[in-house]
């Protein structure tokens, strides 16, 4: 279903403190204390480690996919170059995790996660 309008999913974060050395779910925020699949598909997703150490993404709980920086954020649109590809989102039901790398856990900050889709998708 192709979609012209920008939605914006609900903020998801987790305090420096809740980052663990093993992975934990992500989905915390003013509205919603549990970590938060997608629930809808996703055209872009935006990680933003305001944290003092660097954190690792995983999309299976098992495998580390993303590295992101203390103090820097990476961006991801799977869809700028694809809009002839209209399937080409992260899934709906996608839940990401999240840990620290190395041995030491972060004190300070934030790790949040800003998701984008189409509405009606």
């Amino acid at each position: 279903m192709f979609s012209n309008l920008v939605r914006f999913d609900k903020l998801r974060g987790q305090d420096a403190g809740s980052i663990q050395s093993s992975y934990t779910a992500i989905g915390f925020n003013a509205t919603q204390a549990t970590p938060a699949p997608f629930t809808h598909a996703m055209r872009v997703v935006h990680f933003i480690n305001t944290t003092d150490q660097t954190i690792i993404v995983s999309f299976d709980n098992v495998n580390d996919n993303i590295i992101v920086p203390s103090n820097t954020f990476t961006l991801y649109d799977l869809t700028s170059d694809q809009d002839h590809n209209e399937s080409f989102r992260y899934q709906n039901g996608s839940q990401i995790y999240i840990k620290y790398l190395g041995g030491v856990a972060p004190l300070t900050g934030t790790f949040y996660v800003v998701c984008v889709y189409g509405l009606g998708e």
